[in-house]
Parts: C-alpha cells; structure tokens; sequence
C-alpha cells in the first residue's frame, strides 16, 4: 500500500511538456537539427533505432474536389519513442499550364493539425507533446544538408532553389549549414513569394539570394541545386544537369524517371512502405503517400490524381546507410552529376530531433507544464 501511494506522489508530481512552435524554433537550429538525424541514421546500422513506416488513411469529405489525410509514422532513438500524427483536408488544384500540386489544410485553409508525441523508452513516461510545424520544416530541410555533405563537392559554393515555401527556405539554411555557399538564385511561379524569399534569406544567410524568372536560370551553373515544391510534376529537365552538379530532392514527383536515369550517383534517405499487395483497400499510386488505405466509392476515389505518383526507376538506389556504412559508393569525382533523395527514414527524425528539442527546453525552463496524471490510468488497457 504505501509503495502504491509513493508512485502516486511521484505521478502527481511529474510533468511533461507541451512545446509550441515558438519554444522549436528558440531552441533548435540548423546544426544541431543536422546532427541529431545523422546520429540517428547511424544507429539504424546497429539496431539502436528502429522505425515503422508512415502509414497514410484517406477517406472522403465535405469537399467534391479534396480528400481527408490521416498520416502517422512511428521511431525510437535517442532513449525516445516518437509519435508523428498529421489530420489534413488534400485537394489538388489544377494551374492554367495543365499541372498540378498538392496543399493540405485543416479545417480552413492557413492552419494544420500536426502533433507529436514523445515518450521515455526508459520508464514508458509521455514526455513532451509538441506542435509539428517548425520541426518538420527543420527536420526535411536538415536532411537536404545531410546529403549536401554526402554527396556534393566540399568547395560547392552556389545553390539554385526551386521553391519558396518553408521547406525550400529550410534547405538553403541547411546546405549553408554544411557547405561554404556565398550565392544562390531561387525560383518560384508566383513572382511575389520568390522576390520576398530572396529577401528574407539574404538577410538571413548574409549571402546574396536573388530571384530570377525561370527555373532553367536558377540551376545553370551552380553546383547544387535544391528542389522543395508540392509539385505533382517534374521541375527540372535532364538536359539541364551539368558535370558536377548535386541536386537535392523534396518529392518523388519532382524529378522524372529520365532524370534519375542520368545521375551517375543517387542516393535515397531511407526505405519506406509496406510490402502489402494492392487491393481496393490498400494502394500505392496515391500522391505524398508510399502506400495508403483509401475510403470511399469509385466515384469518390477519382479526386485523387493518379498517374503521376512514383514512377517507376529501372536502377538499384542505395540508401544514407548503405553509403555511411561502406556498403555502396558515394561521389567519387567532380565531374560525377549527384542526387540525394530526402524521402525515407521519417520515424528516425522525429524521436531524434524531438528528443534535442524536449531536452533543451527543459534546459531553459521553457514549454508549458501538463500534469502527467492527465495522460495515465489505473485501469489495465
């Protein structure tokens, strides 16, 4: 009796965090977001971290023209289990030049439900729940630097973006991050958003960023180039690589099977996916998604753009563990043309970078205070 009443004292007593967008971007930067992953991936190797792949549910809704998301993918590293979940309205609008990109919302467009759970792989303790935004921006950014510094030449100095959203800002602070780059040039199709990017991150950076009008003029010449769109089609032509060239990647669909084909190195972040066969139920030519379970009748089901959504690839792609561990080659002169692939690893990322995050606000006394009872039971589940 009086060991169950001190383990309720110790309960009522304990706290876990709850850590917004404002305490991430406070307490993580560029380098350490670096580091934590690829300490993470690392680990993979040994087994010290595991991960499950995002598995993605689609189901219709109120919308004639969108889809309802459910996204959730689970890891452990660093002596943390973290649970991403991600609630989102898809649709996927059609510009005037018959191409298509994905954006998702929650409730109305401008907000989102992202969350993440971290939890002591220790005591079994919920630790910290947190707001997914800024990390995730960090986290896939990081990644762009993790195969900048893999991949492309040491003295790459120039950087061309395609993108202007908060993951391209975030892979320009990363290859910045790794690699001594002094220039870069950014395209984007609305003219406003590139202008206001090159601002913002040449005051940023201290570096000149300037925005040009086609994405051809802001790859040629440079040494790496940086795609981080929502497009649904691919943003860069084959003809355009030049000897030497690193090109980092958001999604899947951004670069074409053609282009893959011509890259004398290309690496992929991680596996990802289930090994289910496809069914009704379960299918795989779902935009965002390696493998999803999709809801709704025949009719419904066709606002989902099919078609565009991973191509396939006739070569063998190594990934970050294959390279780091000896198992497959990286770069190996300056004139080789380089790809790196930020897809795959995700259940890794978040307890690694999550776990950087909960520690150093703990550190400064920052997030607020939930009482840990809230989340505990004395009923057996």
């Amino acid at each position: 009796m009086a060991t169950a009443r001190r383990a309720r004292d110790r309960v009522r007593e304990a706290f876990m965090l709850f850590i917004n967008n404002d305490v991430v971007r406070q307490v993580l930067d560029m380098p350490a977001c670096i580091t934590a992953q690829e300490e993470a991936f690392a680990r993979l190797i040994t087994g010290e971290s595991v991960f499950r792949p995002r598995i993605d549910m689609y189901v219709p809704c109120d919308r004639p023209d969108g889809y309802y998301r459910w996204g959730d993918v689970v890891g452990t590293s660093h002596g943390v289990l973290a649970v991403r979940l991600k609630s989102d309205i898809v649709v996927w609008p059609e510009a005037e030049d018959g191409t298509r990109s994905e954006k998702k919302f929650c409730m109305e467009p401008g907000t989102y439900c992202g969350l993440v759970f971290l939890f002591s792989t220790g005591s079994g303790e919920p630790l910290a729940l947190m707001n997914d935004g800024y990390l995730q921006q960090m986290r896939v950014g990081g990644a762009a630097g993790i195969g900048a510094r893999l991949l492309s030449r040491p003295d790459s100095h120039t950087v061309g973006v395609i993108g202007s959203g908060g993951m391209a800002r975030t892979f320009l602070r990363a290859i910045c991050a790794v690699r001594d780059i002094t220039a870069a040039r950014v395209f984007s199709p609305n003219a406003h958003h590139r202008e206001s990017y090159a601002a913002e991150m040449s005051d940023l950076l201290g570096i000149e960023v300037v925005a040009v009008d086609t994405a051809r003029e802001a790859v040629r010449g440079v040494d790496i180039i940086a795609t981080a769109t929502d497009s649904l089609t691919p943003v860069i032509q084959t003809d355009w690589l030049e000897p030497g060239q690193h090109v980092s990647t958001l999604g899947l669909r951004e670069i074409a099977p053609e282009t893959v084909m011509r890259f004398d190195v290309v690496v992929q972040q991680g596996r990802e996916g289930l090994d289910l066969p496809e069914s009704r139920i379960y299918q795989r030519d779902v935009p965002g998604s390696m493998g999803a379970y999709v809801a709704g009748t025949e009719e419904e089901q066709k606002r989902i753009p099919r078609g565009a959504a991973h191509q396939k690839v006739e070569r063998e792609i190594p990934v970050y563990t294959d390279v780091i561990s000896g198992k497959a080659g990286g770069r190996q002169n300056r004139d080789q043309i380089t790809q790196y692939h930020t897809f795959g690893n995700w259940g890794v990322q978040f307890p690694a970078v999550g776990a950087h995050v909960f520690r150093r606000a703990k550190e400064l006394g920052l997030g607020h205070d939930l009482p840990t009872e809230w989340f505990l039971q004395d009923i057996r589940n």
